[in-house]
């Protein structure tokens, strides 16, 4: 990594890096264990690599899934470790031992999303159109109908007792309990992505026309937010639920959705990555928001209302291709599509 060198701004702190290490593949996967002790990262060929959080010392190299890792998720107790691929499989480790503990059939030939719930009772995977509800030993619960098409992501309410898929035709909710959607959201287009606001009186997804969608959870009723530069697949709230960074472009454009919401307001924007941006996440527990490009910037920002800060930065040789913040919020990993895996101390 290099400093950011910009002509038109004052030169800004840099992040300071707790350790670094290398895997040999394009990260695809980029996830904190609940107790801060451990840090999944999966390749896009296959191997999971369990790394020590304190020092980056290689606790288990995990093979994956040999056609392909997808998607990796984190079980409560930070001891189980889900995994789904390209063989169609899904797959439980245990991270002390590094040995695999239960391999289940998703329902077709590829799975691409995998999500524990909150309280680690449940496990929900998505393969093409198939949604399955699994306990934490891997033993089936429900094989939900199909949806109407290739769902694109699965998220949980943060209570546990709800999750939401997003599609074509937009977001499906369920009950972990029953074996039919409790409710729908319809909207003619495509939705790429969702997240729950964490008090749940939001659902936004991004979407395929370039748009961001407020779904208000209570009414259904729906608010479109139009002119993004290109299709938004990166979506964040704040931990109290009062903003949300959206993408699709080059700006970080931040929604207040405090008072009467988001609707016939004008929103925050970060102006500083000279590409699309690709990941966004706010702290868990305070205003710092992390944006990643594909320029190989990694920027910091301070999000207030009155003026946003830029706390400090740093460029990696290639683009970013995952970011997360530790539990304890003093520490954000980040990963390029080199296979550069950088922890550095917030700022």
């Amino acid at each position: 990594m290099k400093k950011r060198k910009n002509k038109r701004k004052p030169p800004q702190p840099s992040l300071k890096a707790i350790w670094r290490a290398h895997i040999d593949d394009h990260p695809i996967g980029l996830a904190w264990s609940p107790d801060g002790k451990r840090l999944a990262v999966a390749g896009v060929s296959g191997p999971i690599t369990l790394f020590n959080g304190a020092d980056g010392a290689v606790q288990h190299q995990l093979p994956g899934h040999p056609l392909g890792t997808m998607a990796i998720s984190w079980h409560k107790d930070s001891r189980l470790l889900a995994s789904v691929g390209q063989d169609g499989k899904v797959r439980l480790w245990d991270a002390e031992t590094g040995r695999q503990t239960s391999e289940m059939a998703g329902g077709a030939s590829w799975v691409e999303g995998i999500a524990f719930s909150p309280a680690g009772d449940w496990l929900v995977s998505a393969a093409g159109r198939k949604l399955r509800l699994w306990d934490a030993t891997g033993e089936l619960n429900y094989e939900f109908p199909d949806a109407n098409s290739t769902i694109t992501d699965i998220k949980w309410r943060h209570d546990g007792k709800r999750f939401a898929i997003s599609a074509y035709n937009g977001v499906v909710l369920y009950s972990p309990t029953k074996a039919e959607p409790r409710r729908r959201f319809e909207w003619q287009g495509s939705t790429l992505t969702l997240e729950w606001s964490p008090d749940g009186k939001y659902i936004a997804t991004g979407d395929q026309d370039s748009t961001v969608h407020f779904w208000i959870t209570g009414t259904g009723k729906d608010l479109q937010m139009w002119g993004y530069q290109t299709k938004v697949l990166e979506l964040a709230w704040s931990f109290n639920s009062r903003y949300l960074a959206t993408g699709g472009g080059t700006q970080a454009v931040i929604w207040d959705c405090s008072g009467k919401g988001p609707a016939n307001t004008q929103p925050i924007t970060l102006e500083g990555h000279r590409h699309l941006i690709k990941h966004l996440k706010f702290q868990r527990r305070g205003m710092q928001l992390a944006s990643g490009g594909n320029d190989g910037l990694l920027a910091i920002w301070k999000v207030e209302k009155k003026k946003p800060v830029l706390l400090a930065e740093v460029v990696f040789e290639s683009p970013i291709a995952g970011l997360a913040w530790s539990p304890d919020d003093r520490c954000i990993a980040a990963s390029d599509e080199s296979g550069t895996l950088s922890i550095a101390a917030g700022p």
